[in-house]
């Protein structure tokens, strides 16, 4: 049982709150309304845009209510959903997207990014369909390379095979820029941020705007971009299905992962 006195639980999405097809169980629904009957606060932080999708999320998933605090872009973006306010922090400059794109060129990716609305992508391919069709967001294939750094971004993401993604991330780390950082947000997804970017950047902010204590919240994850998120959280929980380096960060890892319902019985046993 935890005997901290928790007022926000904040929950990273895939490989987490949902099941591998993206799904919220009817158990984990239960346990976020019972959440709030208890009073406390419920927010979700994810690679996802506030504004395309997670603003949407909790009514999708059934709720009547919104959650108190929305994550969006890996800390790009926060929704402060007590206040309704709404911040941007730390984009990519031209510039630096520049460099990512041409720097990742030699591995024959497909570099993508979420501009005006719509995924851009620099060809489709089954698995940007399949994205598309996935978050409901329109594909725009890019008529060349200098169109996915013509803006500032939060993000631009590589999907690159489970075999070959570390191999990669080593050559990334390798030549290490002063500006931007990737990281693995799925096992097969290498994302860039300006290297100022985290999770943890919009979660201090709504604690300092709604009086809430750091060590009040408690956060779960699953992967690299939500280290930092665990980090200054009061109690950091990792999936059990988590990456190495997530399950090191963390202050309790689950006994069951996120196809058994992991959130849903951690809080129960431990909050509810």
């Amino acid at each position: 049982m935890i005997e901290k006195k928790i007022k926000l639980i904040v929950c990273d999405i895939d490989g987490t709150l949902v099941k591998n097809d993206r799904t919220l169980s009817s158990l984990t629904k239960e346990v976020i309304e019972e959440i709030y009957r208890k009073g406390i606060y419920f927010g979700i932080a994810s690679g996802r845009s506030v504004d395309q999708q997670l603003y949407y999320q909790a009514k999708n998933w059934g709720f009547d209510r919104n959650f108190e605090l929305l994550i969006g872009m890996n800390g790009s973006q926060m929704w402060d959903g007590i206040n309704e306010k709404r911040y941007d922090y730390y984009k990519l400059k031209r510039e630096w997207l520049k460099e990512i794109v041409e720097m990742m060129e030699p591995f024959d990716l497909n570099p993508f990014l979420y501009a005006n609305g719509k995924m851009l992508s620099k060809r489709l391919d089954r698995k940007t369909k399949a994205s598309s069709i996935r978050n409901k967001t329109k594909v725009k294939i890019a008529k060349d390379l200098s169109e996915l750094y013509a803006e500032e971004n939060e993000k631009i993401m590589f999907r690159i095979d489970e075999d070959r993604i570390d191999e990669i991330l080593d050559y990334v780390n390798a030549n290490p820029s002063p500006n931007y950082k990737a990281f693995k947000t799925q096992t097969t997804m290498l994302e860039f941020t300006d290297r100022r970017v985290s999770k943890s950047v919009a979660l201090k902010e709504f604690c300092i705007n709604n009086d809430i204590n750091l060590a009040q919240v408690m956060s779960f994850g699953d992967m690299s971009n939500d280290n930092d998120l665990l980090e200054v959280s009061g109690v950091g929980v990792c999936m059990s299905n988590g990456s190495e380096d997530t399950k090191a960060i963390a202050d309790i890892i689950t006994d069951k992962s996120n196809e058994e319902d992991g959130f849903a019985h951690f809080i129960i046993n431990n909050i509810l």
